[in-house]
């Protein structure tokens, strides 16, 4: 059933949402409100205004003061970036190592209670435990905060190009983003905690970013520069970075990623204070994980992604090897390709029955756990038990913590290879694959049950409603499939195979996510082995290459299907046939210069625009005809409505209206709810007097002609990070203004509701359709 804003506000009429396709099917109607799936919420989504404006009270704006303010705005952007490397990074410390303890002390007790025969009471231990990690999740994020729900990554790159959506920052989001990813990464389920740090990092920032709060008092002057979306995005972007620092101990990896996949805006400032926080991620992990390799956390402290060294230092190979890798890499690329693809259908199959309610969302959570818990408890009673190696570096078989010769069901002197890589947590599971000197730990059937189960599970763990993550499952699937691969080829190759799972991990990276440099440097930093630099970009860019020919990254096939308005960097091919006035949609609601304020207040209740263009008629204008004066915010107009700047006649404001506003009054305000017009009581002497627009309307909007095409008005959208672009005719005999565009007239779906004539470039019909068909093949449905 459609939504409609006057739905979602309690009323009874208003125009149709545009609708996520997790939803329903697009509307031809563009209104100036969007909706988008929110973590598991169908929100309204709006867009960020990162222009300045430029109107009288600017000339107050601190910018415009003395050098200190200057340096003060400038001392608290690096004040505040080192604030957030230090959270995260104590954060992602603490998620590490509670995980590791949580996950350990179910795996002892379940592992004691088989020592003594009793496997029934095993399962049932291991399954309940799961059980309860799942739900208490599942119910806090779907009851409580829905915005927590998933990675977060689709949020944060769609906020970063410009779409604002309600509670993606809200320190509710943030501390069940925290306990929520720990107990859902504990309770076994496929995923990981990685991505959920990007959210996490990125909520630490905003809260630094709100520039200050009357509720809890924190008024602080210095704060008020960062009442802006402009600097908000800046300190969001840099903790983006500092949560894939945090997760992957690899702060140039994170750097780069948040450069690579999330920010649609980059600059060299912007660069150096990003750097500087995941240096102090860096820096701050280091100490704490020293602490812990001296046995200081816990029986289970040093367990960990985080914790990991690959020592060996001897890597050679010829090129006899390279053939085996680029293998390694299309094969990659075809796995990732089929992984986006499964998870698209699963998504959508998800978002029906999480559609029917939120008890709903939470079975289906729980029913994946209990599946889950299942799979993982009898895989390992199909593999048989392997003696013992005379030469294994740590005890075997393994009792009361991680290692590689899990005793499981298997006699003293033996362990189950299987259980060592299942009976684990994920980030255990990848550093028993990465591990090197370990060639014959594992058996080959054992290799490919693991890779087709991490599969598996992968793909219908997406979706659950728990703050979770892809890269450390995708990882260990990407780890166990090329382990697959060396063991096929055995000693063809030069290379151990534990390198080959490293490349393995890094190709199918590449061929779900399409990062190429961060995935490259993210995964040497992991794994400190620089010499593997050559292999790892090689594999990358094939296995990016082969998955590119079939459909998008996970992470935009991701926010696409939840509806976010994302611009892409570049234009379509039909949006060149098109001129800007050819999606212009109606009507327009224009101001006067001084208009009267019944006729504001009418607008901003009957409409939900945010910006209006101001016009000057005669004989308020210079010229005989109507001129654009400039353009006016929703916000703003609000903010002189309940000033109550009026006059009873039509005449310009004088001086005092400056004693009565700040530019501070004008600020955008942070994640909280702004004033709504229905606020504002006026009598209905003040609806028949009149306000003067000029002193706050935006002298100086960007503007193009009507005739420039829809591909050059979308780069300078992009480019400049526009709200709102105004269209001004060729001929100076119409009106001033032909129509605004936002980002919605932007929106493929929308362009081609309007001009149904349109089709999409041939290659991108060929994108779409080639992977069901390779499908087909593969599984021998068609020829």
């Amino acid at each position: 059933m459609p939504f409609t804003t006057a739905e979602l506000n309690g009323e009874e009429d208003t125009e149709s949402l545009v609708h996520p396709l997790l939803n329903s099917q697009r509307s031809v109607i563009n209104s100036s409100s969007q909706v988008a799936i929110v973590g598991a919420k169908l929100c309204p989504v709006e867009s960020l205004d990162y222009e300045i404006a430029e109107n009288d009270f600017f000339k107050q704006d601190w910018r415009t003061r003395g050098r200190v303010q200057i340096f003060q705005y400038i001392l608290m952007k690096w004040l505040l970036s080192l604030c957030v490397g230090a959270i995260v990074s104590l954060i992602g410390f603490f998620n590490n190592l509670t995980v590791e303890n949580i996950a350990g002390i179910k795996f002892l007790v379940t592992s004691n209670m088989m020592s003594a025969g009793s496997y029934g009471m095993a399962f049932l231990v291991f399954s309940v435990s799961n059980f309860v990690l799942t739900l208490f999740p599942a119910a806090v994020t779907s009851y409580i905060c829905p915005a927590a729900a998933g990675s977060g990554i689709p949020e944060v790159k769609a906020y970063l190009n410009g779409v604002d959506a309600p509670g993606i920052f809200s320190l509710g989001t943030l501390v069940v983003k925290i306990f929520g990813s720990i107990s859902a990464v504990s309770s076994s389920l496929f995923i990981g905690k990685a991505g959920s740090m990007v959210h996490t990092g990125a909520c630490v920032a905003s809260v630094f970013g709100q520039g200050g709060s009357k509720k809890y008092h924190l008024t602080w002057k210095w704060l008020r520069y960062f009442k802006n979306d402009r600097d908000r995005r800046d300190l969001i972007t840099s903790g983006s970075a500092a949560g894939i620092a945090a997760a992957f101990r690899a702060p140039v990896g994170g750097l780069l990623f948040a450069l690579e996949e999330m920010a649609s805006w980059w600059r060299s400032a912007l660069l150096w204070r990003a750097f500087f926080t995941t240096a102090i991620v860096a820096v701050i992990l280091r100490a704490l994980i020293d602490v812990c390799l001296s046995g200081k956390c816990g029986p289970f402290g040093k367990g960990g992604l985080i914790m990991y060294d690959v020592t060996s230092t001897n890597v050679s190979y010829s090129f006899s090897d390279v053939p085996a890798v680029l293998i390694l890499g299309v094969v990659g690329g075809l796995l990732g390709a089929v992984f986006n693809f499964l998870m698209n259908k699963v998504l959508w199959v998800y978002s029906r029955v999480n559609g029917k309610g939120t008890v709903y969302k939470v079975l289906l959570t729980c029913g994946v756990s209990i599946f889950t818990s299942g799979l993982l408890f009898g895989l390992p009673w199909l593999a048989s038990c392997k003696a013992c190696p005379t030469d294994a570096e740590e005890a075997c078989p393994t009792v009361g913590k991680s290692g590689n010769y899990m005793k499981f069901q298997c006699s003293s002197g033996e362990y189950n290879d299987l259980a060592s890589l299942i009976f684990n947590t994920n980030d255990d599971a990848i550093k028993n694959l990465f591990s090197k000197d370990t060639d014959s730990e594992f058996q080959y059937t054992t290799i490919i049950v693991f890779f087709l189960t991490c599969f598996f599970l992968t793909v219908v763990s997406t979706g659950v409603v728990v703050p979770s993550g892809l890269f450390v499952p995708i990882i260990v699937t990407g780890a166990s499939y090329g382990r697959g691969v060396a063991m096929l080829i055995d000693s063809r190759s030069s290379l151990n195979q534990g390198l080959f799972a490293v490349l393995g991990a890094a190709s199918l990276l590449g061929g779900t996510m399409r990062n190429t440099v961060s995935l490259c440097v993210m995964l040497l930093e992991l794994t400190n082995n620089l010499l593997m630099l050559p292999l790892m970009m090689i594999i990358l860019l094939i296995s990016k290459t082969v998955a590119d020919a079939f459909n998008g990254n996970v992470f935009d096939t991701i926010m696409k299907l939840k509806g976010f308005p994302y611009l892409e960097n570049h234009a379509e091919p039909y949006m060149r046939q098109l001129t800007v006035a050819d999606v212009v949609t109606g009507p327009l609601q224009i101001f006067n210069g001084i208009e009267k304020v019944g006729n504001i207040v009418h607008v901003l209740r009957t409409t939900g625009h945010n910006g209006f263009p101001v016009i000057d008629e005669p004989p308020m204008s210079s010229s005989s005809s109507p001129i654009l004066f400039g353009l006016i915010l929703r916000a703003h107009l609000i903010e002189l409505l309940k000033g109550k700047v009026f006059s009873p006649t039509p005449e310009y404001s004088s001086s005092d209206v400056f004693q009565k506003f700040s530019a501070d009054d004008f600020a955008k305000r942070g994640s909280g709810h702004g004033d709504a017009i229905d606020d504002i009581e006026l009598s209905q002497e003040e609806l028949e007097m009149y306000v003067d627009l000029h002193p706050f309307t935006n002298a100086s909007p960007y503007t193009v002609v009507e005739t420039m095409s829809l591909a050059k008005a979308l780069i300078l959208f992009r480019e400049v990070g526009l709200r709102h672009l105004l269209v001004i005719p060729k001929f100076s005999s119409r009106s001033p203004v032909v129509g605004i565009l936002t980002r919605h007239d932007f929106m493929p779906e929308h362009i081609l509701n309007l001009n149904p004539s349109l089709t999409r470039h041939r290659w991108k019909r060929l994108r779409f359709f080639q992977l069901p068909r390779a499908l087909k093949t593969l599984l021998g449905l068609q020829p």
